[in-house]
């Protein structure tokens, strides 16, 4: 039996029956707005982890990550340029195997030829399976969303969705996997507290 990666967040690994199969990509959709990059940094505390950025700098990662309380010692932090889809590609071909790779944000890769892209996609895909990692692409759900993100959608492995809400004075957040290859997706709906962890909130009902 294949042992499961643990994905650090540990409502959802619960939910997900232990963690998710070495290989599997997953896409992170959320608001711009939302605390979704706490998702993120949780991420990186079960083992080494390489971060690619593509929007803020290497300082911002690390300085938020301290401060949000992730694993800065176990986690490399590559800020990518011109080149993205080459760049983030060569990272992952470098990263050590059965590791936990993060993409902030998948946006700026979204932009550009559909089938440079859907290359792009397989031979990460084909690298993950190879090396036994686990991949998450944080996706950008706002005003203007790329071109591209249906592609993203349809060769992700897992879909993380997480929507925020404003109810009343209090900010809502809530999680759903409507996609897991090999796995079950929720049937439910999971309402977290973004702040120092990620935790299931126990104010309201859980569903």
């Amino acid at each position: 039996m294949t042992r499961l990666l643990r994905t650090g967040i540990d409502v959802l690994d619960r939910k997900l029956n232990g963690g998710v199969p070495p290989g599997s990509l997953a896409l992170l959709s959320a608001d711009p707005a939302s605390q979704s990059e706490q998702f993120l940094y949780e991420l990186t505390t079960p083992r080494q982890t390489v971060y690619v950025t593509t929007a803020r700098s290497q300082r911002a990662i690390r300085v938020a990550m301290e401060n949000a309380g992730g694993t800065l010692d176990t986690t490399d932090v590559y800020a990518i340029g011109e080149r993205p889809l080459k760049e983030t590609y060569q990272v992952i071909c470098d990263s050590p195997a059965q590791s936990t790779i993060v993409v902030d944000t998948v946006d700026m890769l979204e932009t550009g030829n559909t089938q440079e892209f859907l290359h792009f996609l397989n031979d990460v895909r084909d690298e993950l399976s190879e090396k036994g990692s686990f991949a998450v692409m944080h996706g950008l759900d706002g005003r203007q969303v790329p071109v591209q993100r249906d592609v993203t959608e349809y060769l992700a492995d897992i879909i993380f969705e997480l929507s925020t809400e404003v109810r009343g004075e209090s900010i809502e957040n809530r999680l759903i996997v409507p996609k897991f290859r090999g796995g079950a997706p929720f049937d439910e709906t999971v309402k977290l507290e973004l702040t120092q962890e990620v935790a299931i909130d126990t104010s309201r009902d859980i569903a």
